[in-house]
């Protein structure tokens, strides 16, 4: 007896690649491929980088309010700065004056008068921080000095101050105005003497015959 042949309807289906593609992959699997992450390590590594910046932060902020605190010292101690030097040629001319009513007399009222006032301008000055700039009998300096004029010395060092022919001030640690100076320079040595000339001076003169 003849078997009946199969049909598509009678034959098993066969597994199409396609399908085995698509199907899930088992939860097992998944794990093994790819490690977990562990939630307490990704907090803490978290809580860390954020304890970095403030500290940054902070560190941050105390240098800007340190450097405020100094601008501000700053600001306060040189803020007469501008009002002393508009003083300084003020003051020029009242020693100028100062010095010819003592040429007149010490005893005059002018005189005595004059050096009182000079005497609370001096104290005012004092007060607001400045100081003279020593010149007189110094070597020049010409981050203090302003050299004027130059004289030939020979009892002196070269560059030593000679006279102050306007004074200078500070404020503190700033320089408000050059002390304008006259300095020494040392003489110019005498030409010296070459071989040429030597010869030519210890050459016998000879005189013309009559």
């Amino acid at each position: 007896m003849n078997e009946p042949s199969p049909t598509p309807e009678t034959q098993p289906e066969a597994a199409s690649p396609v399908a085995e593609a698509t199907q899930p992959v088992p939860e097992a699997q998944t794990a093994e491929s790819s490690p977990a992450v562990d939630p307490l390590a990704e907090a803490l590594a978290e809580v860390s980088q954020w304890k970095d910046q403030a500290y940054r932060h902070a560190a941050e902020l105390d240098n800007f309010r340190k450097r405020a605190a100094r601008e501000a010292q700053e600001t306060r101690a040189y803020a007469n700065a501008d009002l002393l030097r508009s003083i300084f040629p003020i003051l020029d001319n009242f020693e100028m004056g100062l010095e010819a009513a003592r040429a007149e007399s010490e005893k005059s009222m002018i005189f005595m008068g004059m050096s009182m006032v000079q005497r609370q301008i001096a104290d005012f000055l004092r007060d607001s921080g400045v100081t003279e700039v020593e010149a007189q009998g110094k070597t020049f300096d010409p981050n203090l000095h302003d050299a004027v004029a130059q004289e030939i010395r020979s009892d002196v060092a070269e560059g030593t101050v000679l006279r102050v022919t306007r004074r200078g001030y500070r404020l503190k640690d700033r320089l408000l105005r050059a002390a304008s100076v006259v300095v020494s320079t040392a003489p110019t040595p005498p030409p010296t003497a070459t071989p040429e000339m030597k010869t030519a001076d210890s050459s016998p003169t000879v005189e013309a015959s009559a």
